[in-house]
């Protein structure tokens, strides 16, 4: 099973009657079977053959995750052409038009909450000679054709054509383009990384060595599915297993949909959710909500519970050993009166989640895993296609990224590229079948990134004595001391974040300099709420010195005599602190379209601060600059 085409084809034969797609478009879930969605897929890339598209040739996809989402990825590739996936957060006048004219994309195809943003830019677009739109009632402009126009086309060809069609889709193969996936806009020119069917269909079966999926299994697929690891984890990861895969109800704008997740979560009632570290905080919010509205009594019981399992659950390969099992009696007596009741707010079924993002928050995990529900982290990268290792049920150790895939070569290397010994730190280095082809028309991108064949991937972790790989964080965040000595501030920032209250960003900087600053973005509400009492705000000199004051003590409680002193080195501790006047926002390209915060754009986007922080002034928090930002937010 080499190509994409194949792995559909052989789904289709073992599980045709299975309900692959769900989708909830009035009142209730309707699911679409595997041998219906192959019907469809062939009527779609006899449509887009009939229009004249060849083998290679690229269409953009632009839609929220949905049935036509899969049947318009599928049906571009039974027509020998590659899919471009496009995020629906991209801006039309940059992003969309950067990508779909350097990947020189010859269809659109879009759904109507997006169609204004294509026309904006049609005049604009180089190569799009037509734009489907996947909606009815839609008033067609022109070079515009309906999703159901594209269906009847394909009903209509000859007999020849069909047979040239089926002949194409045979000689499809292991190394063809399937997908043109872009970087998420971290640089104003995002990398075109090219997968191959191979790829996609290698990194699939991968996966399956991790974690078992049984045919009836269910999730609601709430990533963007243009999201790498909603693509291969979700879509085709299911596909192999005959498993089924829901939408989320959609509406007429993201809040819309996101309102939708919780009673979606209970209709589908799904077995595995993906999940990345955003959305795993959301749901742990919500759950804290939910216990606290229930009365100061609960709390105090689902806290003594927390602290039982904790306690009994260890970081999971050591659950319940040695003193540990004296308390499964009282664990399983929380469970059955507290966490069960939890669980049955996610449908009754779920499993566990597994987490995307090399650096999940461990109390995160920790509390996932207390109330019944655990979230095992993974790690990739979309250059990876991207499963490159995860924890599962039957092995997990909280805190790491898991084991890795099967049939992929893996070393952790030091500056100079020479591998290194267990436990020692370097960079993570692979090969594979799941291994990029490259970067589409950028070989200089990709001969930086892909030497020999290997995959450096620019992350650093190590692996430990019982094959557990930890990730610690990019390369390119490091912070790097002027004597050379080099740190990932990756976990000190989420510490400063999820423990505390007052601040709502954060990132380190240290490019070879005396010492490490931060740059945070501090919560309004939070510090105004401490203000309140003492009849203080951020307009006056007296609010901003106490807010400082507050941030500060915050700050300090990682340093010797703080109750988190020794949870990170004290050289790397931030010596100046600016607080900045605005947050980090996809509006201002601080964070990309994952809503990770792009490093590189905050340090020249708020260099004046940078070089601020860097004098006598600077180092003192209570400095001016500092209080302009308050007065300002």
């Amino acid at each position: 099973m080499k190509t994409i085409i194949e792995l559909f084809e052989n789904s289709v034969d073992q599980f045709g009657k299975n309900p692959f797609l769900w989708e909830k478009t009035n009142s209730k879930y309707q699911s679409v079977s595997y041998e219906a969605l192959y019907e469809d897929v062939q009527l779609f890339a006899a449509g887009l053959f009939s229009l004249g598209i060849k083998k290679t040739d690229r269409i953009g996809l632009l839609s929220e995750g949905r049935n036509a989402w899969v049947l318009s990825e599928l049906g571009i590739l039974f027509s020998g052409a590659v899919n471009v996936p496009l995020s629906v957060k991209l801006d039309a006048q940059n992003e969309l038009k950067f990508r779909l004219n350097h990947s020189e994309s010859r269809f659109v195809i879009v759904s109507k909450n997006h169609l204004e943003k294509i026309r904006s830019i049609k005049d604009q677009l180089e190569t799009v000679e037509k734009i489907i739109v996947l909606d009815e009632n839609i008033d067609l402009k022109d070079k515009e054709i309906s999703l159901q126009q594209l269906l009847i086309a394909g009903k209509e060809i000859s007999d020849a054509d069909k047979a040239n069609l089926k002949e194409l889709q045979n000689k499809i193969e292991a190394n063809d383009n399937a997908n043109i996936s872009y970087t998420s806009g971290t640089t104003a020119d995002p990398k075109g990384i090219v997968l191959s069917h191979n790829n996609y269909t290698s990194n699939v079966i991968q996966a399956s060595s991790l974690m078992e999926i049984p045919p009836s299994y269910k999730t609601l697929l709430i990533l963007p599915w243009d999201h790498s690891f909603a693509h291969t984890a979700g879509i085709y990861s299911f596909m192999l297993k005959g498993a089924s895969i829901a939408a989320v109800q959609q509406g007429k704008s993201p809040m819309e949909a996101l309102k939708n997740i919780p009673n979606n979560i209970k209709e589908i009632q799904p077995d595995i959710i993906l999940s990345v570290p955003a959305l795993a905080k959301n749901f742990k919010k919500n759950i804290e909500k939910g216990i606290k509205a229930k009365g100061p009594k609960v709390e105090r019981l689902f806290n003594k519970a927390l602290n039982v399992a904790y306690r009994y659950n260890g970081i999971g390969i050591d659950k319940g050993k040695g003193s540990k099992k004296l308390l499964k009696p009282i664990y399983k007596f929380y469970d059955k009166i507290i966490f069960s009741k939890v669980r049955a707010n996610f449908g009754g079924n779920l499993k566990f989640f597994v987490g995307g993002g090399a650096l999940l928050d461990i109390e995160l995990q920790r509390f996932f895993y207390a109330i019944g529900i655990p979230m095992y982290q993974g790690y990739g990268l979309s250059e990876a296609s991207p499963i490159i290792s995860s924890n599962a049920h039957h092995r997990h150790k909280l805190g790491s990224s898991g084991f890795l895939v099967k049939n992929m070569d893996f070393k952790i290397c030091d500056d100079l590229g020479n591998p290194l010994p267990t436990g020692e730190k370097g960079e993570i280095v692979i090969k594979g079948g799941n291994v990029m082809k490259g970067y589409w028309k950028n070989d200089k991108a990709s001969a930086e990134t892909l030497k020999n064949d290997w995959l450096h991937t620019g992350d650093m972790g190590h692996i430990d004595e019982d094959g557990f790989l930890y990730v610690s964080g990019r390369f390119k965040s490091l912070l790097i001391a002027n004597d050379g000595e080099k740190f990932s501030p990756e976990g000190i920032e989420e510490a400063f974040v999820d423990q505390s209250p007052y601040i709502d960003q954060c990132i380190l900087y240290n490019n070879q300099d005396p010492y490490t600053i931060a740059m945070l973005v501090p919560n309004k509400g939070a510090i105004l709420a401490q203000l309140k009492p003492h009849q203080l705000g951020l307009d006056s000199e007296e609010g901003q010195k106490m807010a400082l004051e507050i941030i500060q003590n915050e700050l300090n409680q990682y340093r010797p005599g703080g109750k988190y002193q020794d949870m990170f080195p004290q050289r790397w501790m931030p010596t100046a602190v600016g607080i900045l006047p605005e947050a980090f926002t996809e509006e201002n390209k601080l964070v990309n379209s994952t809503m990770k915060v792009v490093r590189d754009r905050v340090v020249s986007y708020f260099k004046e601060y940078v070089d601020f922080l860097y004098t006598p002034e600077g180092k003192n928090i209570q400095n001016n600059k500092n209080k302009d930002s308050l007065k300002s937010l």
